[in-house]
């Protein structure tokens, strides 16, 4: 079931985009589509995913027609990609014959150099521009899709892109309650290293490493402090896998970062100068991340 969540006013005048195909019906692409239903009474929801999750988002409103090949998309002048990275990239091979001139292609994914790539196989006139909304809840798929999923959270478009296409994309982001920022399509990837992909690892690693090392009669006396720290722990390894082989050299300079941080802080444990400037320079860091709450989850 689907949360109770009060509605926001419908956008004025016609949407954005007319015909919109969401290709990948999960978390992401379903509050997409449940967003896009929410803003604008007019236009059509077009949903393209396996016949199980199909069927779901019907029930829940979330599609006006769907199908489970990408045969259905023809005709849309939206098209976003918003399953795992690698599928993404495999739908850009496949886009070409059934694209419009003029189609605005986006996709929802956390890297962008290899999707950037594969775009390149898109047909002349077809414009992609990255995206990647910076919001996430803690389950996944259909069931937990909800229209407000993106309401105050950033919405990263990549640039360099055509100035009308991202104009266009930007109205529908804002009208889906999200605030668009632009930003280079490398640093994105640099970016995202640091706020998102090595949190999850090293949260990942940290639970994996207590688990292994407590066991389950000490993790029974674990306060909520570790339960904070290790929120992200249950996160699917299967998106993981996607971003992590994308964004591997990114990801790379990051970790290396923190074990280089981890090494500092097991050579002074006696002393405790490093274990001083660690904490000190988090507790800086933490202050602003608070002070500038929103973003990634």
């Amino acid at each position: 079931m689907l949360p109770v969540i009060p509605e926001r006013a419908p956008a004025q005048g016609p949407p954005p985009f007319e015909r919109i195909a969401i290709v990948g019906l999960g978390l992401i692409g379903g509050s997409i589509a449940l967003a896009v239903r929410r803003r604008w009474a007019g236009g059509l929801v077009i949903g393209v995913d396996r016949k199980p999750v199909l069927e779901a988002a019907m029930r829940v409103g979330a599609a006006d027609v769907s199908a489970d090949d990408l045969g259905m998309i023809a005709g849309a002048d939206l098209v976003i990609l918003a399953a795992p990275v690698r599928q993404n990239i495999a739908a850009l091979g496949e886009l070409a014959e059934h694209l419009a001139g003029g189609t605005i292609v986006t996709d929802a994914g956390s890297t962008k150099a290899d999707v950037l790539r594969a775009a390149g196989a898109l047909p002349p006139g077809a414009i992609f521009i990255g995206g990647h909304p910076l919001a996430g809840a803690a389950a996944g798929g259909i069931a937990a899709a909800r229209p407000d999923l993106f309401d105050d959270h950033p919405w990263l478009l990549t640039t360099p892109a055509p100035e009308p296409a991202l104009a266009r994309l930007e109205a529908l982001v804002e009208g889906l309650g999200a605030a668009p920022v632009r930003i280079d399509a490398a640093d994105h990837d640099r970016l995202l290293a640091s706020i998102s992909h090595l949190p999850q690892l090293a949260v990942s690693a940290l639970m994996h490493v207590v688990g292994e090392r407590a066991g389950a009669e000490g993790l029974a006396l674990a306060g909520r402090g570790l339960r904070d720290t290790t929120r992200l722990a249950s996160s699917p390894p299967e998106i993981w896998r996607d971003i992590a082989a994308t964004n591997a050299p990114r990801i790379r300079e990051a970790l290396d970062a923190l074990i280089e941080a981890l090494q500092a802080l097991r050579a002074d444990l006696d002393d405790g100068d490093a274990l001083q400037r660690v904490f000190e320079s988090a507790a800086a860091w933490k202050a602003r991340l608070d002070g500038d709450a929103g973003g990634a989850g």
